[in-house]
């Protein structure tokens, strides 16, 4: 049976306005600069937004938001600020702001900028991350996380040390981008002279310069936002769908690459799949086909491209492959807005991407595969459309097509949104249901951060910040499961071993896991080491103890530990013992009690307990969802014990639980009485 897609003749369509969300976990830091090669000054005049500095200058001073719309790389995030301050903006002591959603993207874009400045990082030219400010008072240009300039607000409402804030990268529609946009729509109100631009590489901007319109008559020349677009090339692309839904989408994405790199010219293909392990398998199957190719016919060069691969391999997508052969470049939804590949002209669409979700009735966070939206289907087809005519093959019916959403659904309505309205409370917005948001958050999911924080201690029944328990916990820069972890362990005395555990959870991948051969192996004897029974972050803990011995860059290699990681652990813990002194929560060691400080975890994390179900499987303790635990965790190869907690729940093939420790069911009740009550469990 042949199952491979048929597709129908192409219709009469063009490519539209460039305008989708992405999701904010598929996306990557790396930037790729064709013009390296060429003086700082001749890279900064070739980029597209050079020919647009005047327009953004005249705007700015007419309008008080400007709405800046242009496509990956064409300068936005480095030269706007430049411009602004060249204009004379900052000449009064006050700073150009630009937030971006993660903290990477703040660093590199500010080292970056210093380097066109000619200034050292920090001065002139600085950012702000959380547990790190490189700023000091000459500081003119400040890149910062979304969290900083939210911190900033609870100590100056009005932003009154900025002139202008320019919210980078809002198509990711992150949570804290749309408080920010929220709050800054009451500043504007407040602060005539605040300007902010609102700079995006696809977004609806129609919708957003509504937003921030105060103009309430239908006199347009008194109108307070307005919209630049930058412009790309655009050229038109014929758009196919399949006769029938496939199978097994991975599958017909290699058999839909083969029967264009045999029946169509020349270019390159640009593939989308969900995730990493999609992607591997693809481009696996696809080397194989390339190794087929027989002798005098165009060669095939299938590479991956996903957000964790290292920048090296990264940078092959961008390379112009040889005359005789054609790029095949299957990457996640980070090449639908996060870079721009050039010489794409056919783009194959698997309908399908990987979303953070929210489940209320079990309290947990996964990453679901969801269709895409038909802004998200647009968006990457118009991928095809940028150095001449090109073709999209969708494999999903035109009639699927037109039962998508309109547009992914913002992080707002689709995230636990505790730490939001914890952040709102401190700033004074008693009311949150009748905040201005962007877009609405569910009711339910306000509901449920409320009740998450009236269990934790942080609000009280009116729903106020409690004093000191909900102010102190508004004031750390961490979710508020773990910020009532840190102000407990004052009192139960470990904030020695609590503030360890928590910044190691700050960084990503402490442990190197080779995959494969002796390598794996040895790894897995090595982290063996440092594993007990008690779960994985007393195991991390372990850890930071065994580097604090043994700082060296061989000891960690000789213990596959990443080194990076670890000094980064350092920096984070030294930062959360001058926020505990700030706070006055005392700094003392339960001097190798463990069991205080899972006590003190416990009243923390509470509310992400599970246990161990006769049928073998997990179960969360509201909700009843079957969990089971991560491969990568400490306590997969132990006996199951019978009570966890755990930090985070990801949803690939099972539903897995992350970062786990094991607890007493006694201490549950002890410790959170009004969140448990000891009861009969159901047999059946």
């Amino acid at each position: 049976m042949n199952n491979k897609p048929k597709f129908l003749a192409p219709g009469e369509y063009s490519w539209q306005e460039d305008k989708a969300d992405i999701d904010a976990h598929s996306t990557t830091q790396f930037v790729y600069n064709a013009n390296r090669s060429l003086a700082i000054d001749l890279q900064r005049q070739r980029l597209p937004i050079f020919k647009n500095r005047i327009h953004i200058i005249y705007l700015l001073e007419k309008y008080q938001t400007l709405v800046l719309i242009g496509e990956t790389g064409c300068g936005k995030s480095t030269q706007v600020p430049q411009y602004l301050i060249e204009a004379g903006w900052g000449s009064d002591g006050k700073m150009v702001g630009i937030t971006e959603p993660r903290r990477v993207a703040a660093t590199s874009l500010a080292n970056r900028v210093a380097d066109e400045c000619n200034c050292i990082l920090g001065t002139k030219i600085g950012y702000s991350i959380r547990f790190d400010d490189c700023t000091d008072a000459t500081t003119k240009i400040k890149y910062m996380t979304e969290g900083i300039l939210l911190r900033e607000m609870m100590s100056d409402p009005l932003l009154t040390n900025y002139c202008v804030i320019i919210l980078d990268e809002v198509h990711e529609r992150t949570l804290l981008t749309d408080i920010i946009m929220g709050l800054l729509k009451k500043i504007l109100r407040k602060r005539r002279s605040l300007k902010v631009i609102v700079s995006s590489a696809t977004v609806d901007a129609e919708e957003l310069r509504d937003f921030f319109n105060t103009n309430t008559t239908k006199d347009a020349t008194k109108d307070t936002a307005t919209i630049l677009s930058v412009e790309g090339r655009l050229f038109p692309v014929d758009i196919f769908y399949v006769q029938d839904p496939v199978a097994d989408y991975v599958n017909a994405v290699v058999d839909t690459t083969l029967k264009i790199h045999e029946n169509e010219e020349e270019g390159d293909i640009l593939a989308f799949l969900t995730g990493m392990e999609e992607v591997d398998r693809a481009v696996s199957l696809l080397s194989e086909h390339a190794k087929l190719v027989k002798e005098g016919k165009q060669k095939l060069m299938p590479l991956p491209m996903y957000g964790s691969l290292p920048n090296s391999e990264q940078l092959k997508v961008f390379w112009r492959a040889p005359k005789d052969t054609r790029k095949v470049i299957v990457a996640t939804n980070i090449a639908e807005t996060s870079i721009t590949i050039p010489n794409v002209v056919f783009v194959i669409d698997c309908g399908f991407a990987k979303v953070p979700w929210f489940e209320v009735e079990t309290q947990t966070n996964s990453l679901i595969v969801a269709p895409v939206s038909k802004a998200s289907a647009n968006q990457r087809a118009g991928r095809a459309g940028r150095v001449r005519s090109g073709k999209t093959y969708r494999l999903y019916t035109e009639e699927a097509y037109e039962q998508l959403f309109e547009s992914t659904p913002p992080q707002m309505q689709r995230a636990d949104l505790a730490p939001a309205i914890l952040q709102l409370k401190a700033l004074g917005i008693d009311n949150v249901l009748r905040f201005s948001f962007p877009s609405s958050p569910p009711s339910k999911h306000l509901l449920s951060g409320l009740e998450l924080l009236y269990a934790l201690g942080a609000v009280d029944s009116k729903g106020e910040l409690t004093s000191p328990v909900g102010i102190t916990m508004a004031e750390m820069p961490l979710d508020p499961v773990f910020s009532k972890c840190l102000i407990a362990s004052g009192e139960m005395e470990c904030s020695e071993e609590i503030t360890t555990i928590l910044s190691m959870l700050q960084v990503q991948n402490v442990f190197v896991r080779p995959f494969g051969g002796q390598a794996a192996l040895k790894s897995r004897v090595a982290h063996r080491k440092f594993e007990v029974e008690e779960g994985d972050l007393i195991t991390l803990l372990n850890v930071y103890t065994a580097f604090e011995k043994n700082k060296s860059t061989g000891w960690c290699q000789k213990h596959f530990l990443n080194h990076k990681a670890l000094r980064r652990a350092t920096e984070i813990r030294v930062q959360m013992r001058k926020l505990l002194k700030k706070l006055d929560i005392p700094v003392a060691s339960s001097n190798g009690n463990t069991q205080q400080v899972l006590r003190c975890i416990t009243t923390g994390l509470f509310p992400n307990a599970a246990y161990l179900h006769y049928t073998g499987v997990y179960k969360t303790v509201r909700g009843n969802r079957d969990l089971y635990i991560h491969p990568n965790s400490c306590l997969y190869t132990l006996q199951q014990p019978q009570w966890i907690l755990f930090c985070e729940v990801l949803q690939t093939n099972k539903t897995f639980m992350r970062e786990l420790t094991v607890v007493q069911p006694e201490w549950l009740i002890e410790l959170a009485p009004h969140f448990y009550e000891r009861t009969a469990i159901d047999p059946v």
